[in-house]
């Protein structure tokens, strides 16, 4: 239960020493912008304290936020310390960073709940035990600073001309920038300080949005205690579909199991678009990079399997190897021998049985369940003899779904070659 990327000792070379963490990125794709690559390859010959922070505005993260947990996951394995920071004091304010339109206000109740289960959840990944790693929450500093004070000691420092000139704010001033908005790259400047301060934090990393907040913190901290700290970011994520990363057509791909359940989570990865699978195993799974090589180029039936191992690695170190093990084998199963076994690992969807011996034209269903969009994508699909029920083709987009379709009490439906769906009554 929960992500095994903690239980991996920290990588040495031939000679014992500390594998410099920048050539792992570097090699891993993971590094957009680095504020001196000599400089922070310098600094990170030796162990050094870094920090990334999370919105805690849901209860859980999604696959869009996977690189930036794997970058820690790859520091604290190089022998580095991490620092994560939940973001709840900032949540109080909203970043501006990649949004058109201001983010609704949180109450600090629904920050410090949200905060909690991220706490839980990225333990999963990173080990926070004798100080390995350091999990805080901006709250606690940021909610006591004296406003007053805050301009005179902190704003002083900051040009408006600057600030308006990072793309964070830019986009933004287009479809208009609250003041609230206007002070978090003040906020997210004064963590980087308070960090370097109290934990000696040197470097800052983040999605490439961020480049201009990590920079304001650096600049913050030359100018108060004449020290070089650093940035690192990392590209913005979008699949070769054009598909945002840790999206789907249902929505988000969640790290929790209540929320994607780890046969969808596994189903997420093997799914991947084929020019992504190289890309992808450096990025989410702990394999060598001589076998990432090995596994991206592959070609035609052999990409399946290279896939295979990107999901089930991916699903190992989220969810741990029991569940790994459960999804690759429910989908070795229904991809392979036909779809007479119901696995428990497939997703299901409880319908009424009421409603069943009434009848429900399938593509009804088929939209009911989640399997399309839409009705007239379900429609669309059923029509051109994407649709099936219990391994049989549905002939009409409109055929009735009653009990007497029934198999072990329960119903196995299918969208095309890839995605299930068992159906359960009550």
């Amino acid at each position: 239960m929960g992500c095994r990327g903690k239980e991996h000792l920290s990588r040495k070379d031939s000679q014992g020493k500390l594998e410099n963490v920048l050539e792992v990125f570097e090699a891993r794709g993971f590094v957009e912008q680095v504020t001196d690559r000599d400089l922070v390859r310098e600094l990170l010959q030796h162990p050094t304290t870094c920090y990334i922070g999370f919105d805690p505005t849901a209860k859980s993260l999604h696959a869009g936020s996977l690189l930036p947990v794997m970058s820690l996951v790859h520091m604290q394995r190089s022998g580095h310390r991490p620092i994560v920071v939940v973001g709840g004091g900032t949540a109080l304010v909203g970043d501006p960073s990649g949004k058109t339109e201001m983010r609704p206000i949180m109450t600090r109740e629904e920050i410090d709940e949200n905060g909690e289960a991220l706490k839980k959840q990225l333990s999963r990944f990173i080990d926070f035990s004798d100080g390995k790693a350091i999990m805080v929450n901006n709250a606690d500093w940021l909610t006591k600073l004296g406003y007053v004070s805050f301009l005179r000691d902190i704003g002083r420092h900051f040009s408006v001309n600057r600030m308006l000139a990072a793309e964070s704010y830019k986009a933004r001033l287009e479809t208009g920038l609250n003041f609230i908005e206007f002070n978090y790259m003040l906020l997210q400047a004064y963590d980087f300080w308070y960090l370097f301060k109290h934990y000696d934090c040197r470097l800052q990393m983040g999605g490439n949005d961020q480049w201009g907040n990590i920079l304001a913190g650096a600049d913050l901290t030359r100018r108060l205690a004449g020290e070089v700290i650093h940035a690192l970011t990392f590209p913005l994520l979008t699949a070769s579909s054009g598909i945002k990363m840790g999206k789907t057509h249902k929505g988000a791909v969640w790290l929790d199991a209540e929320l994607t359940s780890p046969y969808e989570y596994y189903q997420y990865w093997i799914n991947q678009d084929d020019r992504d699978v190289e890309r992808f195993l450096g990025f989410f799974t702990l394999l060598p990079m001589s076998r990432v090589k090995e596994l991206g180029g592959n070609q035609g039936s052999d990409i399946r399997a290279a896939k295979e191992v990107l999901a089930y690695e991916a699903t190992k170190l989220c969810h741990g190897q029991k569940e790994a093990d459960q999804a690759r084998e429910a989908s070795r199963q229904l991809f392979g021998t036909g779809e007479s076994v119901l696995s428990e690992s497939v997703p299901t969807f409880s319908v009424s049985l009421k409603a069943l011996e009434e009848g429900i034209p399938a593509y009804i269903l088929f939209e009911k369940v989640a399997l399309t969009a839409s009705r007239g994508a379900a429609r669309r699909l059923i029509s051109q003899g994407g649709g099936y029920i219990n391994g049989q083709r549905i002939e009409a987009f409109n055929q009735i779904i009653n009990s007497g379709d029934l198999e072990n009490d329960s119903l196995m439906l299918r969208a095309g070659k890839k995605k299930y769906m068992r159906l359960t009554f009550s």
